[in-house]
C-alpha cells in the first residue's frame, strides 16, 4: 500500500506552470525527498481494514494529509521557528532557494491539501467531515496553536502537563486526525472512530517523545534532519531526562499497546505492521 500511495504522489505533484526560474521544482521537493508518510498509511490502513476496494478513492484525501504535514514541516524549519538546516536528508527550502520561497511553498501546500480532499471522488457528505477534522487539527485547535506554544516558550521552562499540551496539539492532533478520517472514510461507527482519535492522541504524544530522544542521541545524518536542536526548546528530554523520556516512551508504548489489542482483528491487523516499530520498548 505504500507503494501504491507513493506512486500516486509522484504523479500527482503540485504544479505551478509560470515563468518563475524555481517555485515548481521548490513545491515539489520536499514531497520527492520521501519521508516515512506515517499519517496517510494511518489513514488508509483504516480504510483497507473496512473496505479495501475504497483505498483508491482516498488517495487524494491521503495526499492531502501528506501536504499538510509537509507544509508544517516547512514552516517549522524556517528561520524564525527552528532554523534547521537538513531536512529528510536534503537541504531545506529556505537554505535551497530562499525563505520568501519556503513560506509560499508552505502556504501553497496547505492551502491545496483542501483542494485534493474537496475534489477526492468520494460523497459530499464525507468530504465536508474529512475538511473539518482536518482543517481543526491541523489548524488553530491543534497543530497552530501547540507551534505558537512551542516558539513562544523557547527558553522557559514549561510544567509536564503544559508541555503534553504543547506536543498533543502540534503533533498529536494531526496523527489522530489521520484515523479518525480513515474511519470517516470507511463508515466506521462514530464511536470507533472517537476511539481512533483516542489511540492516535497516544500515538502522537509516543511519536514525540521518541522524536525528542531522537534529537538527543543521534546524529543528523542518522536521522535525516537537524538534531541537537533542541537546547532552547520544551522537549520530554529537556524536561524529564533522557532516562525519564525513555521511562515515558516505554509507558505509553505499552498502553498504546493495549490499546491496540481492544480494536477488532482486522483493524488491529491493518495497523499492527505499521505501528509496530513505534511500539518498540527502550528497555
Amino acid at each position: 500500500m505504500l507503494d501504491k500511495f507513493e506512486d500516486y504522489l509522484n504523479s500527482n505533484l503540485p504544479s505551478s506552470k509560470t515563468f518563475h526560474p524555481h517555485f515548481e521544482s521548490a513545491l515539489e521537493d520536499m514531497l520527492k525527498a520521501g519521508g516515512k508518510r506515517f499519517r496517510p498509511m494511518l489513514l488508509l490502513s483504516v480504510v483497507n481494514s473496512k473496505n479495501p476496494l475504497l483505498v483508491s478513492n482516498s488517495l487524494p484525501v491521503a495526499l492531502g494529509v501528506e501536504f499538510l504535514h509537509t507544509y508544517s514541516l516547512v514552516h517549522d524549519d524556517l528561520p524564525a521557528m527552528d532554523d534547521a538546516d537538513l531536512r529528510r536528508g536534503f537541504q531545506t527550502l529556505h537554505k535551497k532557494y530562499d525563505e520568501v520561497t519556503a513560506i509560499l511553498v508552505g502556504d501553497a501546500l496547505n492551502t491545496h491539501s483542501f483542494n485534493l480532499l474537496a475534489n477526492a471522488p468520494l460523497s459530499n457528505d464525507i468530504k465536508i467531515e474529512l475538511i473539518k477534522t482536518l482543517s481543526s487539527d491541523g489548524g488553530i485547535d491543534g497543530m497552530i496553536i501547540g507551534q505558537a506554544i512551542d516558539c513562544h516558550f523557547e527558553n522557559q521552562k514549561l510544567k509536564l502537563d503544559e508541555l503534553e499540551f504543547l506536543h498533543l496539539h502540534k503533533t498529536a492532533k494531526l496523527i489522530a486526525a489521520s484515523l479518525k478520517m480513515g474511519g470517516i472514510i470507511a463508515q466506521y461507527d462514530s464511536s470507533l472512530q472517537d476511539k481512533l482519535y483516542n489511540f492516535g492522541m497516544d500515538i502522537g504524544l509516543l511519536f514525540q517523545i521518541q522524536d525528542d530522544i531522537i534529537d538527543e542521541t543521534q546524529s543528523e545524518e542518522e536521522a535525516g534532519k537537524t538534531t541537537h536542536n533542541d537546547n532552547a526548546k520544551n522537549s520530554f528530554v529537556n524536561l524529564l531526562g533522557l532516562k525519564g523520556a525513555i521511562d515515558a516512551a516505554d509507558s505509553l508504548a505499552a498502553k498504546c499497546e493495549e490499546q491496540l489489542a481492544c480494536l477488532d482483528e482486522k483493524l488491529k491487523h491493518s495497523l499492527d505492521e505499521l505501528l509496530h516499530k513505534y511500539l518498540h520498548r527502550h528497555k
